[in-house]
């Protein structure tokens, strides 16, 4: 299994390890894109306010481009320790036992606009680059969306889409059997369905923290479903498919 997570724009500072080398990146076959795009936004930040109105942060965020301009040289963290914010608050990667983060560093992927996909466990340097983010030279959608789609379609295992659409642009998952993508919504009284924006990172979180601390063996969506409904979680067939993934819905709690 292959579990996709969307990543932060929120990150924590510092980090126990040195420099990112990206030949140890796992997905080596993103290297020349990520070279790529690092070098823009490397070269990017050396003019503060150009980069200030690229990444569209605010006059108390000028810090950000100072993250972007040493990103090569500044120390580094797991991937799920460098983000922070709702889904990552409630994954809360820092109290997961050995065997789980074991188990992450083998299932989980986080799609950065930095550097595509990175494994949970890869060390990476804290940075501010969006999906939608502009870098001179260099359009996003263009440079990662053949590599990161190619990379995803060719993987035979089941992969679990819980990126958000932004992302999703960056590198579409495969439409085949046993690739999802996993939609958060809320049910009221009536049994109405609602897409969730913000609030669904939560959930997200949660559902990704259950994965980790049960470990199950999973290999198509109805092993996923089996799995999801044992651990208490409503995961359904989406009521419309998507041109990628075929769509499930998770209630939120």
């Amino acid at each position: 299994m292959l579990l996709l997570l969307p990543p932060s724009e929120t990150k924590r500072d510092g980090g126990d390890g040195g420099p990112v080398v990206l030949g140890d990146l796992a997905f080596p076959s993103l290297g020349d894109a990520r070279a790529e795009v690092i070098e823009a936004t490397v070269a990017l930040a050396a003019d503060p306010d150009a980069a200030m109105r690229a990444l569209k942060l605010g006059s108390r965020q000028s810090a950000e481009v100072a993250r972007n301009r040493t990103l090569l040289e500044s120390p580094t963290m797991p991937a799920l320790d460098r983000y922070t914010g709702v889904l990552y608050d409630a994954l809360d990667a820092a109290s997961l036992d050995g065997p789980a983060r074991e188990y992450a560093a083998r299932t989980v992927a986080v799609h950065s606009a930095l550097f595509g996909l990175v494994g949970a466990l890869d060390r990476i340097p804290a940075y501010r680059l969006s999906h939608d983010s502009r870098l001179p030279g260099v359009r996003l959608k263009a440079r990662w969306r053949g590599p990161v789609g190619g990379e995803l379609a060719g993987r035979g295992d089941l992969i679990v889409d819980l990126r958000s659409e932004g992302y999703v642009d960056l590198g579409p998952s495969p439409r085949r059997e046993n690739s999802v993508f996993v939609r958060i919504v809320a049910v009221d009284d009536a049994g109405r369905r609602r897409a969730l924006n913000h609030f669904n990172k939560r959930t997200k979180g949660l559902f990704t923290r259950s994965l980790l601390e049960q470990r199950p063996a999973l290999s198509t969506t109805a092993d996923l479903l089996e799995w999801a409904a044992g651990a208490g979680y409503r995961l359904e067939a989406g009521s419309v498919p998507r041109g990628a993934a075929d769509e499930l819905e998770l209630v939120a709690a």
